[in-house]
């Protein structure tokens, strides 16, 4: 019995011993796991680096299709309301934006559709579009009146840039007679890029009649897509035609004494400016528009500008893929020195890998933080210099208008989306001129999708301007710094499920900086000292 009775508490002591060294390690290892991860009110510490700078922006745009043609004519103070909020660069009495200030605006040269009614073969009227080019070969200057409208209060309001781009040629030149290609052949025959180049030349020359400059001109429009179904106007071209068409304007330009700039390609997505992907003679564009060895070079002509254009649509989801696409055609655009890239159209279409769905409008926040992201992205990791949406004004019922409006030609109400405002925290503060500058956070230059930080410096260096999305569901603290120097905030702009770039003064200099959840920030600092 006493053996026995030594065993057990020798054994019972032995367990004792062990869920005590054990409950030590637990407690141990919980410490340290508590001490290496980042508490709730632990700061996120943002470094922008002034020596690690990257492109310059150049601007940020919308396009005027389709709506302006109605819109344009509206009551006075409805269209000025939507211009302000489109083009303004003033504060209200709160010290919040009227606008985002957009520095671009795109004009949709169109090409006869809406003469042809019915008979143009594209079903909705508001995508018929009409032409300065009457039937007989001269010009009425009164017709797109109300994209003119839109045009000269772009330019009231002190957007710097102005490009036109026409989705088809005009229908006196097309292979079809409509605006509209056939079984996805290109809708311009060879001997007609000559009068078409010339009839740019004319529509340029037009408007600075009517008071706007154009700066840029984009006589394609994703041309890898067929266009035939009579949605809208639209040709498919092939890089060869492409380079014939650049060629037949450029000369245009230049007789007419004219210094408008070359925009090319417009791809339908990213992925064609770097392979040939799908699109057999429609991809691959950068080397073939911009390599010298290429029989398609267009890179020396008088009027090409040193920029080749595409649009981000179906490369945005899921994040790892439109970075990895991103990332790829950065370093396609660096195969040729001094050639620079813009984002020239975007809206969300399609399902986006079952993360969001184009289809359905809504004003709220999270297309608006979806959109953020997009952009964050596209500036930098493809280093685009320009960032362009689709619709600024649509009648849709999809996520592709900046202000959304009631699809009456006449008058009718509109309403601003989130999409807007998200736009306008990079458009309203980074002008053209600012400079991308690097980032690192808590010391490590890759970002979380939750949390994306961007910086870009003034050309006088004595402004930075942080943009941060916060997708996450809650709040984050960040410390801003630039090259490790606490800075002095002047300036905090909010966009979220409640508030629109909304000014935020409950700062002071060297202040953590809160950023709420699902909220798009942008932080205006002069430089550390």
């Amino acid at each position: 019995m006493n053996r026995r009775f030594d065993h057990m508490i020798k054994s019972l002591i032995k367990h004792l011993l062990i869920a005590i060294w054990g409950l030590l390690v637990s407690c141990q290892s919980s410490g340290q796991e508590q001490q290496n991860s980042p508490t709730e009110d632990e700061a996120v510490k943002v470094n922008a680096l002034n020596m690690e700078s990257h492109q310059i922006i150049e601007h940020f745009g919308a396009s005027d299709a389709w709506s302006t043609q109605f819109v344009g004519l509206w009551p006075d103070e409805k269209k000025r309301a939507i211009a302000q909020l489109l083009f303004s660069m003033e504060d209200d009495a709160e010290g919040s934006p009227k606008g985002i200030g957009l520095s671009l605006w795109r004009f949709n040269v169109g090409a006869g559709s809406a003469g042809q009614g019915e008979e143009s073969g594209i079903r909705d009227e508001w995508r018929r579009a009409e032409s300065f080019l009457e039937a007989d070969g001269t010009y009425n200057w009164e017709k797109q009146a109300g994209q003119v409208w839109f045009a000269q209060a772009a330019e009231e309001f002190g957007v710097d840039k102005l490009l036109v781009f026409p989705n088809s040629p005009p229908i006196s030149m097309t292979k079809t007679g409509k605006a509209y290609a056939e079984d996805g052949k290109s809708n311009l025959a060879e001997d007609k890029y000559e009068a078409y180049g010339e009839y740019l030349a004319q529509v340029i020359k037009g408007l600075e009649k009517k008071g706007v400059n154009v700066d840029y001109v984009s006589p394609v429009n994703e041309p890898q897509w067929d266009w035939s179904d009579g949605g809208q106007e639209g040709t498919p071209f092939w890089n060869s035609e492409i380079a014939g068409i650049v060629k037949a304007l450029d000369k245009a330009l230049s007789e007419n004494k004219l210094q408008t700039k070359i925009d090319v390609a417009e791809a339908g997505k990213i992925d064609y400016l770097y392979e040939q992907a799908d699109k057999e003679g429609r991809g691959n564009q950068v080397a073939d528009f911009f390599h010298p060895e290429s029989p398609n070079y267009i890179g020396d002509f008088t009027h090409v500008s040193s920029t080749i254009s595409a649009h981000s649509y179906f490369t945005t989801s899921p994040f790892e893929s439109a970075v990895n696409k991103r990332s790829r055609l950065s370093s396609e655009i660096n195969s040729v020195q001094g050639l620079s890239y813009w984002m020239s159209e975007y809206c969300i279409l399609g399902d986006n890998g079952g993360e969001i769905n184009g289809s359905g409008r809504d004003l709220g926040i999270d297309p608006a933080l979806y959109v953020a992201r997009v952009i964050h992205n596209d500036l930098t990791v493809s280093n685009a210099s320009a960032w362009h949406w689709w619709l600024a004004v649509s009648p849709y019922d999809y996520k592709d208008g900046l202000v959304y409006i009631d699809k009456q030609k006449e008058d009718g109400n509109f309403y601003e989306s989130k999409m807007l405002w998200a736009l306008g925290n990079y458009s309203r503060f980074i002008r053209p001129g600012y400079q991308r500058i690097s980032v690192e956070m808590n010391k490590e230059k890759q970002q979380n999708a939750d949390l994306l930080v961007s910086a870009y410096q003034s050309s006088s260096k004595e402004e930075t301007v942080f943009v941060l999305v916060n997708s996450g569901i809650k709040e984050v603290t960040v410390d801003l710094t630039v090259d490790g120097k606490f800075i002095s905030i002047h300036g905090l702009y909010v966009t979220s499920k409640d508030k629109n770039l909304a000014s935020l003064k409950s700062y002071t200099s060297g202040e953590k900086v809160t950023i709420p959840a699902r909220s798009i920030v942008t932080v205006l600092a002069a430089n550390g000292i």
